[in-house]
């Protein structure tokens, strides 16, 4: 399918005939004429899809970020949590406040879920709206679960009522999670039915077989979130594994696809919206980078790829001290005061500290919430994956630039891949009994998602590739940006350098959740879940300021959004420290 009508509303036009010609003619209704019922379900399913995991714009840089998708919606709250973004704010109340929520919760209760029920009600009519049905109610049990997630309990039963019920009131998280699953079952028996599929298919262009191996999956993910509080988790995962019928293959994943339309609709991802227009964009989280630049001997082969960098080198010659904000000190070259940094350094004396890496890599560290310099030429910007931005060739350019650089924004959002359900099995056979190799999986999974990201150097133009970045000292030819592309033998010294430390370790878990933690860029929510489900990374990144290190709360989960609680009269507000119904670890544990 074009990726164009990937991202835009579907435009059915109708040509209605009047049943008193019909009866003049005597002829039967044309065959091939939508119906009506054809173009309702048609835009309908447009908006489901749209809804979910559509557009919008702005929602990288920004808690209260103007964006349509609910997963979009998510991922400036959760990536932020969880440092894959950098947090700008000293303490996390700060950071998010009731308002920052509205979008998420208007993405799933005034636009999506309203449209899943009204495709339910077409489709209960006859069976020709099977796959359209079914395919929504998938994406209905994402969200539903997601937004147990993110809140803990939330209005279900009674949501979508209309005016029958105007004050929802909250249903319990595990009893919504059971529903979520008795939804993926439901879905998965009535695609088996659907003898039809729709050409407006964004995720999976109509193929319903593998609308139930995301169905399966997702049930996986249910059962790994809730291992904490269910004992036969580990055998509920092995009876799909052992069924053979779960997403374990790069075609098989789960994402949406943006196109590089820039106007009329954007059709753009958009972290490339903030990013290659004309504003600085937001801040990379300095921990995330180091993760991928610092952590290791060698540089994860996906660095090229994740991020873009404006600047080629950090200096004390070369940098301007107006252009920087380090909290504890002027820049990062300064002599850090005696003391201040030790709630940092007792976590990991290799942390970063104001910088990633000296070579360009520059974001902001977590709880950074001084006020914003000049420095928009030199932060790290997205790159070809996910956004469909830059590749990083060493042209050190700036990307604020209406637009024109990279692959245009044709990027994807990930929401399932093959290689994140390795990495919950790793997970589940260290944790839950499961009984499968632990490191065999993180292996795979490792090589799957290098394998994933290093795919998109088909969406690199020629030009980035073939860019003359130096000349061969010796013969004097030239040497071209390609060079730069990791080769095998990179692959498999990344991978040794995982494994031998997977072997080495004495908390495995934590070798596998840490790889994981890299693997899912692009995606907060299953970071923020696998945040709190292990506590993992062990040496993810405290706040940097040491008062706030010392009494800031993590959100367990967020708070509601205020248009939930200032318009529904059975909504009172909680605070973050109330701990969504799987998450069993103790309060306070989690930085």
């Amino acid at each position: 399918m074009n990726t164009l009508s990937k991202v835009g509303l579907v435009l059915v036009t109708m040509f209605i005939v009047s049943c008193s010609d019909l009866t003049d003619l005597d002829i039967n209704q044309n065959p091939n004429a939508p119906s009506p019922e054809n173009a309702e379900i048609g835009f309908l399913y447009n908006k489901v899809q749209l809804a979910f995991a559509g557009t919008g714009t702005a929602v990288g840089t920004s808690t209260t970020a103007d964006g349509d998708g609910f997963i979009p919606s998510t991922w400036a709250v959760t990536s932020t949590a969880t440092r894959m973004r950098a947090m700008t704010s000293f303490f996390y109340r700060e950071q998010y406040q009731d308002v920052s929520f509205n979008n998420m919760w208007n993405d799933a209760y005034s636009l999506m879920l309203p449209d899943v029920t009204a495709i339910e009600n077409l489709a209960s009519e006859g069976t020709a709206f099977l796959y359209e049905a079914n395919t929504a109610r998938i994406m209905k049990a994402y969200v539903m679960t997601s937004l147990v997630d993110i809140f803990g309990d939330v209005p279900l039963a009674e949501a979508g009522l209309g005016t029958d019920q105007q004050n929802p009131a909250n249903q319990d998280g595990a009893s919504i999670y059971a529903a979520a699953e008795e939804l993926l079952d439901q879905a998965i028996a009535g695609l088996a039915e659907a003898t039809t599929s729709p050409s407006n298919d964004l995720f999976y262009g109509g193929d319903k077989s593998k609308w139930i191996t995301l169905a399966n999956t997702l049930k996986l993910r249910i059962y790994n979130n809730t291992r904490l509080v269910d004992q036969s988790a580990g055998s509920k995962m092995m009876a799909i594994i052992s069924a053979g019928d779960f997403i374990d293959d790069e075609s098989e994943d789960f994402e949406f696809q943006f196109s590089s339309n820039r106007n009329d609709p954007d059709g753009r991802h958009p972290f490339y919206d903030t990013d290659y227009e004309q504003t600085d964009g937001g801040y990379m989280n300095n921990y995330y980078m180091w993760l991928l630049v610092g952590d290791k001997p060698m540089r994860d082969p996906r660095t090229r790829f994740y991020f873009y960098r404006q600047q080629s080198v950090f200096s004390e010659a070369n940098i301007n001290i107006n252009d920087w904000d380090c909290v504890i000190t002027n820049n990062p070259f300064d002599q850090i005061p005696p003391g201040s940094l030790d709630h940092v350094f007792a976590v990991d004396p290799n942390l970063p500290f104001c910088i990633a890496a000296a070579d360009g890599y520059m974001g902001r560290d977590h709880g950074n919430g001084q006020g914003i310099p000049p420095d928009g030429p030199l932060r790290v910007e997205y790159g070809v994956y996910p956004a469909g931005g830059r590749w990083d060739n060493n042209s050190f350019a700036n990307t604020q630039n209406s637009g024109i650089d990279g692959a245009l924004g044709e990027g994807i959002q990930p929401i399932w891949q093959s290689s994140w359900t390795d990495f919950i099995r790793a997970e589940a056979a260290l944790t839950a009994g499961t009984g499968e190799d632990a490191r065999a999986l993180l292996e795979s999974a490792v090589r799957k998602s290098i394998a994933k990201v290093l795919s998109f150097q088909a969406n690199v133009p020629a030009a980035d590739l073939n860019a003359v970045i130096a000349s061969d000292p010796v013969t004097g030819e030239q040497i071209f940006a390609d060079v730069l592309i990791p080769t095998e033998d990179d692959i498999d010294a990344y991978v040794a350098e995982v494994m031998s430390r997977f072997d080495a370790s004495s908390d495995k878990l934590d070798v596998v959740m840490t790889e994981y933690y890299i693997a899912i860029w692009g995606n907060g929510i299953e970071s923020y879940n696998n945040y709190r489900r292990t506590m993992k990374p062990n040496n993810m990144a405290p706040l940097i300021d040491p008062l706030a290190a010392s009494s800031a709360s993590f959100p367990r989960t967020m708070l509601y959004p205020a248009v939930n609680v200032n318009l529904n009269q059975n909504a009172t507000q909680k605070n973050t420290d109330t701990q969504v119904f799987w998450d069993t670890n103790p309060a306070g544990a989690i930085r």
